[in-house]
């Protein structure tokens, strides 16, 4: 059980690396609908994040798991560090100087401001010359100085926002001599949304900075190639899985009437920031599964114990997606006070579960990565891929129930459960893993039919008495199910 301990150790202080943020970040969310003009220009600071996405993935090209592998399995770990920084390092200033060539290109294709273009690319750069620091931290397990960093990034990025968006105003309005109102531009919003970004990107890169004069500036040609064919298979699935996340986004403002189309945008990125704890959940375990995952490959009992652990991640992600839906309304209220955002509602419950079937697929897509086949991966994820874009340009431009960016919610959900059952179908002869099929399949299942009961039948979303009581039959389900296992581990504490 130590062996779980430890995994659930790392995954809670990584959890705090990341909870703690996106909750202190996604009060953001209600400050920005709430501050900025409309929705449309909530829809333009969206649509950059998104393209932001993309190009993260794109500057990192697969090294932060190609680092994890190599660094676990080369003897010489420095050779693997130095290797790794110096590549991401000399793409990162080349994509630099080509992005800032073309940024009034980019902002005409994006329709946005090419001030907000400058900007993303400066915090592009610097968020990726972190990438290795921030791994290595990882790989030698020190969650503790990982997490210290990445909250202290949102601490600067949240008091800017405020500064900026609330205060600034203010001390502009009632001080027009002050030295404040030299910085202040009326209508600026967005643009201190990514100034306050940039600054936060900054602090964080100067910590990390030191990492750059520890390695020695010499690239292992030979390493490298290996790294990037272990790599490039991972960018193009992360590729595939930026368009699983965020393209919807960008294709709901293309193919939507232009007269709607950011209104929709910004509502639905807003109600789609709701499914934030199954996020949050799957986040912090992946950072914590995939050095586990590696490090314990050449164990006897590998198989059982990532069994085991896909179990427990199912019962825990089965029991947080089903408390989000149940508490959906009252959370709107708290993160979401702005109803003219309250619209887009009905996709919480699918994008909820979408999140959720993606972290079940992290689980399962162990198997390609340990035998060295992450061609796999990148193959199941193109499928994932097509099948966002195939069902949001034919369920966008619909009108009725399933159009707009309900479509794009159905088609999230589709991209992700599709990639769980083709990893589950295609590991199974692999690598096989001896996954209890019986109970995943039925926490699973009790979850989504109690979410849709408590959600889309109108009288009992209301009845929070009925809900909480479904709640109370899932985790009695859950306890009669784990019963053996719970017992076992109190024995074993009163010890």
């Amino acid at each position: 059980m130590s062996l779980y301990k430890n995994l659930f150790k790392q995954t809670a202080i990584y959890g705090l690396a990341m909870v703690l943020p996106r909750m202190l970040s996604f009060f953001l969310v209600r400050l920005y609908t709430n501050v900025l003009p409309n929705r449309a220009d909530y829809a333009d600071l969206t649509t950059v994040l998104a393209w932001m996405v993309f190009f993260n993935v794109i500057l990192s090209y697969g090294f932060e798991t190609a680092f994890f592998r190599f660094y676990n399995s080369e003897k010489d770990k420095k050779k693997v560090v130095s290797t790794s920084t110096i590549s991401i390092f000399w793409s990162s200033i080349a994509f630099l100087i080509i992005a800032l060539l073309f940024r009034n290109t980019l902002a005409q294709y994006a329709n946005v401001d090419q001030q907000y273009i400058t900007y993303s690319i400066w915090i592009l750069v610097l968020d990726s010359l972190v990438v290795i620091p921030f791994s290595k931290l990882r790989a030698n397990q020190r969650p503790i100085r990982y997490a210290a960093i990445k909250i202290g990034n949102v601490f600067i990025n949240l008091a800017l926002n405020f500064f900026f968006l609330l205060i600034l105003p203010k001390i502009a309005s009632s001080n027009p001599n002050s030295i404040f109102t030299t910085i202040y531009v009326e209508n600026f919003g967005v643009g201190y949304i990514f100034i306050a970004n940039l600054i936060s990107s900054l602090a964080t890169f100067i910590v990390l900075s030191p990492d750059y004069f520890k390695i020695n500036w010499k690239i292992d040609k030979e390493l490298w190639k290996r790294m990037m064919q272990y790599g490039l298979p991972i960018l193009i699935a992360g590729l595939a899985f930026a368009i699983n996340e965020h393209f919807d986004k960008i294709l709901l403002g293309k193919l939507l009437p232009a007269n709607i189309a950011k209104s929709e945008v910004g509502a639905y990125s807003a109600c789609y920031k709701l499914g934030l704890f199954m996020v949050l959940f799957r986040t912090a375990y992946t950072l914590g599964i995939e050095p586990f995952f590696f490090s314990h490959a050449s164990n006897e009992n590998a198989p059982q114990t990532y069994a085991t652990v896909t179990k427990y991640f199912v019962i825990f992600g089965s029991f947080i997606s089903l408390s989000v839906i149940v508490f959906a309304d009252l959370l709107k209220v708290v993160l979401l006070d702005n109803k003219t955002y309250w619209e887009a509602m009905k996709v919480v419950p699918l994008i909820v579960f979408a999140n959720f079937f993606l972290g079940i697929y992290t689980n399962l897509s162990v198997w390609y990565k340990l035998i060295d086949k992450t061609k796999i991966g990148a193959y199941i994820s193109i499928v994932g891929a097509l099948v966002t874009l195939a069902l949001n340009y034919l369920l966008i431009p619909l009108k009725g129930p399933f159009g707009s960016y309900y479509g794009c919610a159905i088609a999230t959900i589709a991209a992700y459960g599709s990639m769980m059952l083709i990893s589950y179908y295609l590991g199974r002869n692999k690598y096989p893993i001896p996954y209890d099929m019986k109970r995943i399949f039925g926490y699973l299942t009790l979850s989504i039919l109690f979410s849709a009961v408590s959600f889309y039948i109108p009288s009992i979303r209301e009845n929070y008495y009925v809900k909480t009581v479904l709640l109370a039959v899932f985790l009695y389900f859950i306890y009669y199910s784990e019963k053996e296992t719970l017992l076992r581990i109190l024995k074993r504490k009163a010890k």
